[in-house]
């Protein structure tokens, strides 16, 4: 194995290890799981949007936005309704529970990120920003 090819199971080894404890972590310090906060902020730009636009644009499958949804709902968060124009379609909207309670779920957010890139000064923070930018970029062409 070159050294070229070792620093790449190297870099794949620690991105796998990150992604397995970044969520844990994240819900553990912040009271919300990553795809639940995600799904709260994508209602929090809309009104309101059927379950499945919601689902497409945080890139979830089915069973997973239905159950953080029915979750969410039972907390008072969200409100879900068929739509009346065609009963086939879940529409979602927040509650003003859930208005009320993105903004402090936002500010654990923060916190946490602060936590997660203390070491890192500004410009290791720009550098390390447009690595990951590309690194998504390169995986859409998979």
């Amino acid at each position: 194995m070159t050294d070229s090819n070792k620093q790449e199971d190297q870099i794949f080894d620690l991105i796998y290890r990150l992604n397995l404890q970044l969520s844990p972590k994240f819900e553990r310090c912040t009271g919300i799981s990553p795809s639940r906060l995600s799904i709260l902020h994508q209602l929090f730009e809309v009104d309101e949007v059927s379950q499945t636009s919601l689902q497409k644009e945080v890139n979830i499958d089915s069973a997973a936005i239905t159950r953080h949804l029915k979750q969410l709902e039972a907390s008072g968060m969200v409100q879900r309704r068929n739509d009346p124009t065609d009963n086939r379609f879940t529409l979602v909207r927040l509650t003003d529970q859930g208005r009320s309670e993105i903004a402090a779920y936002k500010k654990e957010k923060q916190q946490f990120v602060a936590q997660l890139l203390q070491d890192f000064n500004e410009q290791e923070r720009s550098d390390f920003h447009d690595m990951l930018r590309r690194m998504l970029d390169n995986l859409q062409h998979y």
